[in-house]
């Protein structure tokens, strides 16, 4: 557990109350970092709580068990487009569970969640940016109606505003996550910072036998097996995945394709391995906790074409594993760690250039020793305990800040208020 020490905070003082907003608790990227800090934090230091949506469709996250059992609470409210009623629900929250010393804002009503914690009261609100919202905003364009994208021009601008006006720090993942929520000159403005959000590397510290793991998920030992981590949603572009897996599979037989996680296009995935014939040689896992096992007993390559992306954490673990990557040059250039095993590909290249580049790898020699890649990501800021400890050290200070801004506020009030008594 990770303890935090001040000479502004004493033993016996109340932890520092944490509210963290979410679009959804599921088992991506960010709730699994957030439940790496729950775990790290001492509670009586750090208390973390959270705000989060669910739908019919949303399966209860994995993780929400083990938030309660550590004493966080979560609060459950039903999905909605509209920022009115989700504003009076961020509202309602403050109000029953409060006083909260840091709102930590994770979704996509940012701006309405900083600005309902200032009028809460809340001292230290943090706008975190997990997305390039540039290039989500593209795709978007090319989809939506043109009443929704003026709709969502109009949200994006008072988000921002919002967010400028009433934000006391700012998060991005990369620097493309960054400059999307807090505009291109956001370097400007100490307010906003660059926080990676690391990954665990114990688990890689020991590889699992790679026969025993295969036989696990029913995939033959002789195989080539392409992998893939991340939810199945329309960002990760798991249809274009399945597509190139297709051609490699022309050319190469003993191939397998090894998808973990899950998602809201989990079903229309499996429907398209089923139409192309690809059933036999495709493993849908499902959430998995042991993404470092599958990595290290079970892949040969992993393969990343999203359409856009914060950073891609996925990608980060899968060098820790010392895997080969073939990936989309979308992707922030942050994620490149451990060189030899990176390799970029522009989206606009068809499946069979991307199979020809993933058959490429199986033919390579290894660039690097898995040993050597674990050390570079050790050594990167994408190591877990160094994330953590600078989120914490900010929760302290900026608490601690704000805590004798309101003192010398106080103070300021007293000579006021007694030539106000004394005058009447």
């Amino acid at each position: 557990m990770l303890y935090i020490h001040s000479t502004n905070r004493s033993p016996t003082q109340k932890p520092i109350r944490a509210l963290h907003v979410l679009g959804q608790m599921s088992e991506g990227g960010i709730e699994a970092w957030l439940l790496q800090l729950v775990r790290r934090f001492h509670p009586d230091r750090i208390q973390m709580d959270f705000l989060v949506e669910t739908n019919r469709t949303c399966p209860p996250c994995p993780y929400e068990d083990e938030l309660r059992a550590r004493g966080s609470q979560i609060f459950v409210y039903p999905h909605t487009r509209n920022p009115w009623l989700y504003n009076q629900r961020i509202q309602q929250v403050l109000h029953d569970f409060g006083p909260y010393d840091v709102v930590h804002s994770h979704d996509n009503f940012i701006g309405s969640v900083m600005r309902s914690a200032y009028w809460a009261g809340v001292p230290v609100r943090i706008a975190h940016s997990h997305t390039d919202l540039f290039a989500m905003q593209t795709l978007f364009k090319t989809q939506a109606s043109l009443q929704r994208r003026l709709a969502f021009q109009l949200f994006s601008s008072l988000n921002r505003r919002w967010i400028h006006q009433y934000a006391t720090v700012g998060f991005g993942c990369s620097q493309n996550a960054a400059a999307s929520l807090f505009g291109s000159s956001w370097g400007i403005d100490q307010r906003w910072q660059i926080l990676y959000c690391g990954i665990d590397l114990a688990p890689f510290q020991t590889r699992p036998d790679p026969v025993c793991v295969r036989a696990e998920l029913g995939i033959p030992g002789d195989r080539f097996v392409i992998g893939h981590v991340g939810r199945l949603a329309t960002a990760k572009n798991h249809a274009f995945l399945v597509n190139v897996f297709a051609a490699v599979l022309q050319k190469q037989p003993n191939t397998h394709l090894l998808l973990v996680g899950e998602g809201d296009l989990q079903s229309s995935i499996q429907q398209q391995v089923a139409r192309m014939g690809l059933v036999d040689h495709v493993t849908f896992t499902g959430f998995r906790s042991d993404v470092p096992h599958l990595m290290l007993g079970a892949m040969d390559a992993f393969v990343f074409p999203s359409l856009f992306e914060g950073l891609g954490l996925a990608l980060v673990e899968a060098q820790a594993a010392g895997l080969p990557c073939l990936f989309s040059d979308v992707i922030p250039a942050e994620a490149d760690i451990v060189h030899p095993l990176i390799h970029r590909l522009s989206l606009e290249k068809s499946p069979f250039e991307w199979a020809e580049a993933l058959l490429a790898l199986q033919r390579a020699h290894p660039a690097i020793s898995p040993t050597d890649a674990l050390d570079r990501v050790t050594a990167s800021p994408f190591n877990l305990e160094r994330s953590l400890q600078q989120i914490a050290t900010l929760y302290q200070t900026e608490y601690a800040r704000s805590t004798l801004q309101r003192a010398d506020q106080d103070l300021r009030k007293i000579p006021q208020q007694a030539q106000s008594t004394y005058g009447s």
